[in-house]
């Protein structure tokens, strides 16, 4: 009797539990994982991350534009997917060293730079055309004359007005004896004298010198890039004497120490033709 009322009292007990959890003895779903009921999709609110995993555990999808993207990369491997390898970026190589340059290249750039303040219609040639020289002295004057400031790169110590015969004749004689004589170390000549209207060696009753026309140009010495300067009167040594000899047959005319007396301290070089060829002392 008293096991039949103790059973009894256990089925209303447990009667009386599942009444106030449901309808079912089972244990209520977890809310964490408990899928959201079906609504028109709303904005996502700004929620902590265990907000966002408490709505579902399942993958996000991508956004449309990766998706897209992806999907076409794919494609465009023939449908084996993408090939990350491929979507690397290779280093960049580096850039070779420069070339060291020859004295040729050196002449050739010098001879081919910007024609910007050139003259004469040659790049290397630099200076600025001058207004006719008319003079009162039969046999002086110059009709077509430039200011020349420096040639084949190697700059002028004074402006010398000359013609563009002398010009082109001084920048070969630079660009292709002077420099090679020296390892392409010059970067000035001394001028001693341009145009000037006087007789020859200033002699008078002497013919016009060819100063008087423009055609000539004095080079007392050369600086070289070091800042030494070599002069004509007490430096005449062998290389001197070759790049006086080297300018034979580039001008008309060639003087210098031991040529007549009047030449010991300068180079005079200018553009007089002569019949019998150039005259070289």
């Amino acid at each position: 009797m008293r096991a039949a009322l103790l059973l009894v009292l256990l089925a209303c007990a447990g009667m009386a539990r599942a009444e106030e959890i449901g309808s079912s003895p089972r244990p209520p779903p977890n809310p964490a994982y408990a899928q959201p009921a079906a609504a028109a999709p709303a904005a996502e609110p700004e929620a902590a991350p265990e907000a966002v995993i408490a709505v579902s555990l399942r993958p996000r999808p991508r956004p449309r534009a990766i998706a897209e993207m992806v999907a076409a990369a794919g494609a465009g491997a023939g449908g084996k997917g993408l090939d990350l390898a491929a979507m690397v970026p290779e280093p960049d190589e580096p850039p070779p060293p420069p070339k060291k340059k020859s004295k040729a290249d050196r002449a050739k750039e010098r001879e081919t730079a910007s024609k910007k303040g050139s003259v004469c219609g040659v790049a290397a040639i630099k200076g600025e055309k001058i207004a006719p020289i008319k003079a009162k002295v039969k046999g002086c004057g110059l009709k077509d004359g430039v200011r020349v400031t420096s040639v084949s790169g190697v700059r002028l110590s004074q402006g010398a007005t000359i013609d563009c015969a002398t010009a082109k004749a001084l920048n070969t004689w630079v660009r292709e004896v002077l420099q090679p004589a020296y390892g392409g170390h010059v970067v000035e000549l001394r001028v001693a004298a341009h145009y000037i209207c006087r007789p020859r060696n200033n002699k008078k009753g002497a013919k016009v010198s060819e100063h008087g026309r423009g055609k000539a140009i004095d080079i007392a010495g050369i600086v070289l890039d070091s800042g030494k300067a070599v002069m004509v009167l007490g430096g005449y040594d062998k290389r001197l004497r070759k790049v006086h000899k080297g300018a034979c047959g580039i001008f008309g005319t060639t003087l210098g120490p031991g040529s007549d007396g009047y030449h010991e301290d300068h180079l005079h070089f200018d553009t007089a033709d002569y019949r019998s060829g150039a005259y070289c002392r």
